[in-house]
């Protein structure tokens, strides 16, 4: 039997654990391991290997090995909860990003006081070192373990598994949960875990359902890497961008809207300068843009698939006794603009940009500031091309992402999400379009992690998530490459032999949701926005109401220069309005005193330099203009 790891290939005379594997390479790895991956399948380090693999062992360096670590912590909590309380019943307990969470129905509720209890329990079970061991059953003899420990929402969820799938459980001492695993071999693996918050959540997501306990946790493979993890969620805290667009006058959340903001005056000057940003970019690329209805009718969304599959997500209305919907996409609308004048191969590529107006509809519950709202502005653009052409597209798109994420000082990996098992279209397509994509990845030797069964029900996709200036990631940019909508809406061109052909079309956004990419910017500049993103990027202080006029003079020409300013010329001392511009975060501000009128100066304060001294009006003007021209950020 042959086990190639990594290329270097073993052999073994008979069957042989993941865990015996790990220890035939290194001592160090042996102890490192926390699961294995056979073939592509997360397993545990208890698996027998008996035929020829594939074998990579994982350890908490590797995201699943750390999942697999949170998940196990989550078991834990399980264990502790039911020792604690002996009559509650266990739903789900899955990871999340950063952490994991379990849905549990107390008897009686629970509240964050009771956290502490739980993580004493936890904390004894670690201490134990309790060997975690894996077990299957056939469906019936399942049904009665878990109908034995009074587990209703466990039997329901075995019931709801296909026929023939295997049924798994894994015991810890005297605990058993039913699960898919993998786990770590024993609990007392678990280095540094803090259980988080409690909040309510319906049974399988679903309002009709009982409501449940969801208990939120954290794990850490070291204490010194879950302390930085506290730390950045407390700068978090202080860059709530709820909070600092309510104190920066940005935008307002409004109960007569829920998931619609409402943009105040320095929050569309923000909007409109990224807007303004987008166009330049686009018109600089050769993309034309293009504005489609916000309502269609039924029979669009059919024909692109979207009322079969997203639906539920859909706002949808009658008019003249037509089904209608407003639109959660642009793309449906891009093609009837495409397909409104016949078309050559020589016009194509053809880049059609579109700043649409999209609504989705998302729970109440999942609803968040700007980041999850029910209406937002996406920055899309629909390109029409030739086959011949998807890499080299790809290529301008990549290009415009990396320059528009670098200039807002994001970092960022990429992410290839495969065909979803709710998708249409057929294999050869989806194959097809995922190795074009592959092959535009490997061309510009852009490192990539491939998320399996998360492309869009169309197509497969390029994902881009930014690093902030904290550490936390965002998905954000997207390149979706569609054999689908053209075969559907039956798009055409003419090719170079005189017949009719599909274009292959691509999908892509750069900010995303305009108001999501606000929100995360807010964020990420924790409010102090460069000079050229800033809604008032100079503030006018006069010392006395003796400086006034001059002061207006001032204002008068740094506007001419196209410079967004403002003057405070209330009767208040200069200290007060210091402090003042200070909470606003502005980039500059002008101290206006008798010396500044009398010598045509002004005297000027940064934001993040302090009094940086006097300067002549011309040589000021100038500085902030090559600022917010070039777009630098200091």
């Amino acid at each position: 039997m042959v086990i190639t790891l990594k290329g270097d290939k073993r052999e073994y005379a008979g069957p042989v654990s993941c865990k015996q594997i790990a220890e035939d390479i290194s001592e160090g790895l042996a102890r490192a391991a926390v699961a294995a991956k056979v073939n592509g399948t997360l397993v545990d380090l208890s698996h027998v290997v008996d035929s020829d693999s594939d074998v990579e062992i994982v350890t908490l360096k590797d995201k699943e090995g750390l999942n697999v670590y949170r998940h196990t912590t989550a078991h834990v909590l399980a264990q502790a909860v039911k020792a604690i309380f002996p009559t509650s019943k266990l739903a789900i307990g899955p990871t999340i990003d950063n952490g994991f969470y379990y849905d549990i129905d107390f008897k009686t509720p629970i509240t964050q006081e009771d956290l502490g209890k739980i993580e004493a329990e936890m904390k004894n079970i670690i201490k134990s070192n309790l060997p975690i061991e894996r077990f299957t059953l056939p469906r019936a003899d399942a049904i009665k373990l878990m109908t034995r420990y009074s587990e209703k929402y466990k039997v329901e969820l075995i019931k709801d598994l296909p026929e023939g799938e295997e049924i798994s459980f894994y015991k810890q001492g005297d605990f058993t949960d039913l699960c898919r695993g993998p786990h770590l071999p024993s609990t007392g693996k678990i280095k540094a875990f803090k259980l988080m918050s409690i909040a309510g959540a319906y049974w399988r997501g679903n309002e009709k359902n009982k409501m449940l306990t969801r208990i939120y946790g954290t794990a850490f493979a070291k204490k010194d890497e879950m302390d930085a993890y506290f730390n950045m969620l407390e700068e978090a805290k202080k860059r709530d961008h709820i909070k600092l667009g309510k104190e920066l006058g940005l935008f307002a959340l409004l109960n007569e809207g829920k998931g619609f903001p409402f943009f105040l005056p320095k929050g569309m000057v923000l909007k409109n300068t990224l807007i303004d940003y987008w166009h330049q970019i686009h018109t600089r690329e050769g993309y034309v843009e293009v504005q489609t209805p916000i309502i269609l009718n039924r029979s669009l969304w059919e024909t692109s698939g979207h009322w079969d599959h997203y639906k539920e997500n859909m706002y949808t209305t009658k008019i003249d006794g037509e089904d209608c919907a407003i639109k959660p996409m642009n793309c449906p609308g891009g093609m009837l603009v495409y397909k409104l004048n016949p078309h050559s191969y020589k016009d194509l590529p053809i880049r059609m940009g579109e700043l649409g107006l999209v609504h989705r509809h998302e729970k109440s519950g999942q609803l968040h500031g700007l980041m999850r709202v029910r209406c937002f502005t996406q920055d899309d653009a629909h390109i029409f091309m030739l086959p011949e052409q998807i890499t080299s597209e790809i290529k301008g798109v990549v290009r415009i992402i990396d320059e528009v994420y670098t200039l807002f000082g994001f970092k960022y990996h990429v992410e290839l999400s495969t065909r979803p098992e709710n998708s249409m279209g057929s294999d050869e397509d989806w194959e097809n379009a995922t190795n074009a994509l592959r092959a535009a990845l490997d061309d510009l030797k852009l490192p990539y992690a491939v998320n399996e069964g998360d492309g869009a029900f169309y197509g497969p996709k390029i994902d881009f998530h930014l690093t902030d200036s904290i550490g936390r990631t965002w998905q954000c940019g997207t390149i979706q490459l569609d054999f689908q909508l053209p075969q559907r809406f039956e798009a055409e061109y003419t090719g170079e032999d005189g017949q009719k052909h599909r274009p292959i079309m691509i999908h892509r956004v750069v900010f995303g949701s305009i108001e999501r990419f606000i929100g995360i910017l807010i964020e990420h500049y924790a409010g102090k926005f460069p000079v050229w993103l800033a809604p008032v990027q100079v503030k006018i202080l006069p010392v006395s109401d003796k400086s006034a006029d001059y002061a207006k003079q001032v204002e008068a020409v740094l506007k001419a220069k196209g410079i967004r300013v403002e003057t405070d010329l209330r009767n208040e001392k200069i200290g007060y309005k210091i402090r003042e511009a200070q909470l606003e975060k502005l980039p500059y501000m002008l101290i206006i005193g008798d010396k500044e009128k009398e010598e045509g100066t002004v005297a000027v304060r940064m934001r993040e330099k302090g009094d940086i001294g006097s300067m002549a009006l011309d040589e000021f003007a100038e500085r902030v203009k090559k600022e917010n021209d070039e777009k630098i950020a200091f």
